[in-house]
């Protein structure tokens, strides 16, 4: 019987197009996307990031508030003289930035290091934070007679 249909290979061109799309790829020139273990989220008081920053001290980390923009970034250090067993620990440098809304006060940005964490905490701009709004009763209109 003759089958029309032949064993797909890839040839190299293939392989080169699937991966320049692939994320995961070692060849992906369209998206370096380095993901950095943070946590985002929003407190009664404001903005706060939690940032995973074990090994790392103060000095080592720098953050920048430029207009709207909040980067916090550290330079890895250079350990290629170590002869390894075994690597584990990531100590890669990282560029992270984010635009913050303008409910936020940037100018009143606070941080701290805690147990392995860079926290961030960034505090609604005045104008800008919720209120509660009481509601009253008008005693008058209630009241006829």
């Amino acid at each position: 019987m003759t089958t029309f249909l032949k064993e797909w290979t890839m040839d190299p061109f293939d392989i080169v197009w699937k991966n320049l799309f692939d994320v995961n790829s070692n060849y992906n020139t369209f998206q370096q996307k380095i993901n950095y273990p943070v946590d985002i989220y929003e407190t009664e008081k404001g903005l706060c990031f939690e940032l995973a920053v074990v090994g790392l001290d103060k000095e080592d980390i720098e953050i920048q508030v430029e207009s709207d923009t909040l980067r916090i970034t550290y330079e890895g250090r250079n350990d290629s003289e170590q002869i390894y067993i075994a690597k584990g620990i990531a100590r890669r440098s990282f560029d992270l930035a984010w635009k913050i809304a303008s409910k936020y006060n940037l100018s009143k940005l606070e941080a701290s290091m805690d147990k392995g964490l860079l926290i961030i905490d960034i505090p609604y701009a005045e104008s800008k934070s919720p209120k509660k709004i009481e509601i009253k009763i008008n005693n008058k209109s209630l009241l006829k007679g």
